[in-house]
């Protein structure tokens, strides 16, 4: 930091620290630091406007010149008077994080200028609409914002205010669900939720959002679809597929689904290239539903000795011990699994990084986490476009925090890119 940058900020230290002593609570002496800086920012911005048109250095020059100079200069002094210099303030009230501030916009004479900070007819600083955002996707209601906004930052935030904000979302889902999509994707997992809707005829019914979130060739998750629907079933699944393919899709490698009614022969029928691998959780979850508590550690253990199976004779091997141990009892069980099998075993096919990957849905069931967390705090979306908008907001906050790649993604890339070497991208 140079002398004079350093001078500033004491000087402007000092002058926070001298105004402090009115204000008794942080969020006072944090709108006073708000304001100031604002204020600086805006002044420093109609400097580099009036630069840029070369009047700042005329007017200098002008100032510094004597008035005792003869009247022909004097004449040419007047005639080289710039159109345009600084014309006062105009005071405007903004919405921020720390409240309202009472602010002093720059003019200037010609009224060219138009502050980029803080633009015109806009009253909010940039920053606080995320606010707004953040708490609409935890699922609350426009007076829940309204209280927050109040307890928190002691700003009073009109209805009409946050449906400006959050009516924006309907375009961009809108836009985000019509957007095109890379052509390949190795992994692929699809799962639903049950949310209740209200229809048209103030009925509330359960419907179910589907979720599609795809590893991309980078090895990064990310949100590719969202759909919503009454009914599931082979049909509903081809309807989701074909609108993937639509927007670009052209090859999915390996698709983990939950066993979801018809899902599977979608794909079979859509794509049979595509290997189907269903989420050995929800697997044993059903098979446990039917369960004596007392023998259900039994049966799940030794259920899991098929899914830890390293190859896939010994997982054959494991299906067949179980089916000795517990058919009598529960003879659905192996009856499921074998009916099943073709689509349980795919990830026998893959070294472990990958199997880890496709083995579960796990990499969903952090966004059904927070769809339910959502479904808890709405309770009853008024209408389907409420519900995905919703959603979708939820999904993305939760996705900022998927920064980093699937473990040891590059070594099961490789296996990938020698699988699947002409469906690779070169």
């Amino acid at each position: 930091m140079d002398v004079s940058m350093k001078d500033r900020v004491e000087k402007l230290a000092e002058e926070i620290a001298s105004e402090a002593s009115a204000h008794e609570d942080l969020n006072g002496l944090m709108q006073l630091m708000m304001k100031s800086a604002l204020q600086r920012m805006l002044d420093t911005e109609l400097d580099v406007h009036l630069r840029r048109r070369g009047e700042i250095q005329d007017v200098a020059e002008l100032e510094s010149e004597p008035d005792s100079l003869p009247e022909t200069t004097r004449d040419d002094r007047s005639a080289k008077t710039p159109r345009n210099r600084r014309n006062g303030h105009s005071q405007k009230t903004v919405k921020g994080d720390v409240g309202e501030l009472r602010i002093e916009i720059p003019r200037d004479r010609n009224g060219s200028f138009e502050p980029k900070l803080i633009p015109k007819h806009q009253r909010r600083i940039p920053g606080f609409d995320e606010k707004i955002l953040a708490l609409y996707a935890q699922g609350m209601t426009t007076r829940d914002i309204q209280d927050i906004l109040q307890e928190l930052y002691g700003v009073e935030v009109s209805p009409t205010l946050i449906s400006e904000v959050t009516s924006e979302i309907g375009q961009d889902v809108t836009a985000w669900r019509s957007r095109p999509l890379d052509p390949v994707w190795p992994i692929v997992d699809f799962d639903g939720t049950v949310v209740p809707v209200r229809g048209a005829n103030a009925r509330v019914s359960k419907h179910t959002i589907y979720v599609a979130i795809g590893v991309n060739l980078e090895g990064r998750k990310e949100l590719i679809g969202l759909w919503l629907s009454e009914n599931e079933g082979a049909k509903f699944w081809l309807s989701v597929l074909t609108d993937m393919k639509n927007r670009g899709l052209k090859d999915i490698f390996v698709a983990c689904i939950d066993g979801l009614t018809g899902f599977a022969e979608a794909i079979h029928t859509a794509d049979p290239e595509t290997k189907v691998q269903l989420c050995v959780v929800h697997l044993v979850r059903a098979a446990l539903r039917d369960v004596t508590d007392k023998d259900s550690k039994a049966v799940a253990r030794d259920l899991r000795k098929i899914d830890n199976a390293q190859t896939l004779l010994e997982a054959e091997e494991a299906l067949e011990d179980f089916t000795q141990a517990w058919d009598e009892e529960y003879p659905t069980i192996s009856k499921t699994w074998r009916a099943k099998w073709t689509d349980r075993i795919a990830r026998f096919d893959f070294p472990w990084p990958i199997r880890k990957a496709i083995s579960t849905t796990n990499a969903i069931e952090s966004v059904n986490r927070v769809i339910r967390k959502l479904i808890r705090n709405r309770k009853i979306f008024p209408r389907e476009d409420s519900a995905i908008k919703h959603v979708y907001v939820a999904i993305n906050e939760a996705s900022k925090k998927w920064t980093m790649p699937v473990p040891k993604w590059k070594p099961a890339l490789n296996h990938f890119a020698i699988m699947f070497e002409e469906r690779m991208p070169k």
